[in-house]
């Protein structure tokens, strides 16, 4: 019987429940029909779950998070991204980084390609080839310019199962945090996607569901217990698979998976009972070729493995395995150079073997050789009014210090060591969605620092086997994308894992032992969770939060002011004299609208004065406040008013070179407020602004003349409707055009229009030429060019008629209606 599609229901906090009520993304849930057996139709793989981001805007500099869970087992996944974008695939190495739109890739956490530029060289990397016309992208933890089109795919044989996190980026580097008043760049809209699909029965792997995988376990009567005697400490577990010897070719590869549950010291994986079918596969010593392959969250294969080993050499020994699914092959053959090999003539030949594993652990809170080093749990303390991922970790067992997050250290550590080295671990839980914060640890001593760190999730740290560590000053992780080294002296260290993994992360303290068990001096530690690194270098930024596009993982990044960028805010884009400069330009070119308002004031203009006077007055409070000198107001509302105001006097200028009555100036200003200011709050900082208010005012001066000749030309169409000859009727209206034209040449001096249009058209020169870095420069000017030509457009207007020439327009207005009588 078929089953029909089921709802995945969970229970879900408020807040996060009215997060995915308000986001467009879909998570569906569906299954396949299968038979009695639990297997489906040809035993093709089936849909776990799919995901789709409709389709959204990303504005320059922004960015966006999608996490994807990958189950146990799962066969592949694939993305479908469409958007918008017009680049072509041979000029994308030219862009500069601020207008390459790229897709990046992280297992565990949320990517990260501002950090270093070693996120950048990858760009470049030609990591994606085509396999029956879908890409297969070969590295997971790479970045990848976007196209219009963007079709990927990913194997179980090339990601573990797990978060996925697949981050869109409009562009990118250390500007992307800084806070701009404008943000240049073009938008694109995309939409996504993302299919994950696996096989119907735990028992099959591969991308085709066609690889079989069987579970190891250990059932009571194969489980054999040994603890030491002379420690009482340390517990061996050995196991053996109940069913009988396999055979295996090397055509049909068999696998077997293996689940950690918890840190252990070692993993022993050994092959019993070996024994040959069918044609003898050895080589010319006698011994059986065959090569044992061990690797984590991932079928092996003899190009993608963690540990090998050849099975004379067998138990392939894993130290400090992590946590987890562990995969194991066998496969017959010899490894050469790293890859496997074949006799030709033996390539039917079959396999027959068993395995054993053993699993060595130390109870709880020991670990290391004959289980004699200290292992510590950190539980979590919430700080009094603590935000999202602000904690601080403290050893289970101690007594809690509010006043401090601090903890000392001498009493925790080990005693005893195997030369003159000694190792501590400190315990810690990332739960499930807190990739997003960040890990802060911080070492402090009395006296010289002796201590190394190693970190590592799922598994404890050694000198062979670590995430990040730190040694000293000049050796340390430091070169990491995610590892972030801020204070490194004699006697402290102060450092960052950003965006941490999911999972059980160790600290592994490698530390001398004093041969009279002494300690003398006091060391500090702290290990706290946080959400903005260095406080996002406080005060040139402020820490906020977001979530992804599935709502399941909540992010903090850094909003930087107009000096500095970078992920914490450190980098100083503008120097303090720079800053001054910027902030005496931006500011002072205000000045410019006295030219204006002057004009106005002189000419009783009042209403046209305040409004110049003003406009100039909230660009210079605006630009103070958007270069971190003083804010008025809140930065919207003089955003608001620097915009509004700055559109309103570009429109008022042309309405004011009209001369019509009071009343119809207030209509007009009326209809024009109202369109700026919807202009002004819902995209002031759009190129196309300038088109639009030059056009507004356009129109206003239009219909300013078409009011003041109204009278004019209505006699026109009066004269020209009563007359009754065609020819006379032609020569009256080119009588009152001539004298229209007249009158309009006689209305305004053209040397001060010629000049307005040539500073108007420097102002619109100016905005396309802005850019992040030359901001101050071009913006400036632009101030100065837009009040000049309002200045020049006001001088334009002849504001007295030469009398003749009014006198000879009602005469031959009189003359026309007299001969219009006539004619009736």
């Amino acid at each position: 019987m078929a089953k029909k599609v089921q709802t995945l229901s969970c229970v879900l906090n408020l807040n996060l429940l009215l997060h995915l009520l308000l986001c467009l993304p879909i998570i569906t849930f569906s299954s396949s029909s299968v038979n009695e057996f639990g297997l489906n139709d040809n035993n093709i793989p089936i849909t776990l779950s799919s995901f789709h981001y409709s389709k959204s805007t990303l504005n320059p500099y922004s960015w966006r998070y999608i996490r994807v869970d990958l189950p146990p087992g799962f066969a592949s996944m694939s993305i479908n991204l469409e958007s918008d974008l017009d680049i072509d695939p041979r000029t994308v190495k030219k862009l500069p980084k601020s207008k390459l739109p790229i897709i990046c890739f992280r297992d565990g956490g949320p990517p990260l390609p501002d950090v270093s530029n070693i996120a950048l060289t990858v760009l470049s990397t030609p990591a994606n080839h085509s396999i029956g016309g879908i890409q297969v992208l070969q590295l997971v933890d790479q970045c990848h310019p976007l196209q219009e089109n963007t079709v990927l795919m990913f194997t179980n044989e090339q990601i573990s199962s797990g978060a996925l996190y697949i981050g869109l980026f409009n562009g990118f580097g250390s500007a992307s945090t800084q806070s701009k008043m404008i943000i240049r760049g073009s938008d694109f809209s995309f939409s996504t996607n993302i299919s994950v699909e696996g096989c119907p029965t735990s028992g099959m792997w591969g991308q085709y569901c066609n690889q079989t995988v069987v579970p190891l376990s250990c059932v009571q009567s194969d489980v054999s217990t040994n603890i030491k005697n002379h420690s009482d400490t340390e517990k061996i577990t050995t196991c053996r698979n109940s069913f009988e010897a396999s055979c295996t070719g090397y055509r049909a590869p068999r696998g077997y998976s293996l689940d950690v549950s918890g840190m252990v010291e070692e993993l022993k994986i050994m092959t019993v009972n070996v024994s040959l079918n069918e044609r003898s596969l050895t080589n010319n010593t006698g011994n059986v070729i065959g090569v044992l392959y061990a690797r984590y969250g991932a079928m092996p294969s003899g190009s993608l493995y963690d540990f090998s080993i050849d099975i004379n050499k067998t138990p392939l020994v894993i130290r400090s395995p992590k946590v987890g699914r562990w995969y194991v092959s066998l496969l017959p053959g010899k490894q050469t150079q790293g890859k496997l090999s074949m006799e030709d003539n033996n390539i039917n030949s079959d396999l027959c073997y068993s395995l054993d594993w053993q699993v060595r652990e130390c109870p709880v809170g020991k670990a290391g050789p004959n289980c004699t080093w200290e292992s510590h749990m950190l539980q979590t303390i919430m700080s009094k009014n603590a935000l999202p991922f602000e904690s601080y970790y403290w050893p289970i067992g101690e007594t809690i210090s509010p006043a401090s997050s601090k903890f000392l250290l001498e009493p925790l550590l080990s005693k005893s060591s195997f030369g003159e080295y000694a190792w501590t671990y400190f315990l810690l839980d990332i739960p499930r969605g807190a990739a997003g914060g960040n890990i802060h640890v911080q070492l402090s001593s009395d006296d010289v620092l002796d201590y190394e760190i190693y970190s590592r999730v799922g598994g404890l740290p050694s000198l062979s086997t670590w995430d990040y560590y730190y040694s000293n000053k000049t050796s340390s992780s430091n070169g990491s994308i995610f590892f972030k080294l801020y204070d490194a002296s004699e006697n402290a260290v102060n450092f960052y894992i950003l965006y941490p993994k999911e999972g059980t992360w160790s600290f592994g303290l490698r530390h001398p032992v004093r041969s009279d068990g002494s300690n003398k001096h006091q060391t500090f530690m702290s290990i706290a969770s946080e959400r903005c690194p260095n406080g996002c270098s406080s005060p040139h930024g402020t820490c906020h939060n977001s979530m992804d596009a599935s709502g399941l993982t909540l992010y903090s990044y850094c909003f930087c002011d107009r000096d500095h960028g970078g992920f914490d805010c450190s980098i100083e884009i503008v120097s303090r004299k720079g800053h001054i400069w910027h902030s005496i330009a931006l500011i002072a070119s205000n000045g410019a609208a006295i030219l204006p308002a002057f004009w106005t004031l002189r000419h009783k203009a009042f209403a046209e004065w305040v409004l110049f006077t003003s406009s100039g007055i909230s660009s210079g409070l605006y630009h103070a406040c958007d270069v971190g000198t003083w804010c008025a107001l809140s930065f919207h509302v003089l955003q608001f008013m620097d915009f509004w105001l700055s559109f309103m006097a570009v429109v008022s200028t042309f309405v004011h070179m009209a001369n019509i009555d009071e009343v119809s100036k207030r209509v007009i200003h009326t209809i024009v407020a109202i369109l700026t200011a919807l202009m002004a709050a819902t995209g002031a900082t759009r190129s196309s602004n300038i088109i639009l208010v030059i056009a507004i005012g356009a129109s206003g001066l239009v219909i300013g003349w078409l009011i003041e000749s109204s009278a004019t030309i209505r006699a026109i169409s009066f004269s020209a409707m009563l007359s009754l000859n065609f020819t006379d009727r032609l020569h009256s209206i080119k009588d009152r055009l001539f004298n229209f034209i007249k009158t309009l040449r006689s209305r305004f001096r053209w040397g001060y229009i010629l000049l307005g249009v040539v500073t108007i058209s420097l102002a619109g020169l100016s905005w396309k030429m802005e850019t992040d870095k030359t901001y101050w420069i071009w913006h400036s000017l632009w101030h100065v060019t837009i009040y000049t030509s309002s200045f020049f457009f006001l001088c334009s207007k002849v504001t007295t008629i030469d009398t003749s020439t009014q006198e000879g327009q009602n005469v031959t207005y009189e003359l026309t209606r007299q001969d219009s009588s006539s004619r009736v």
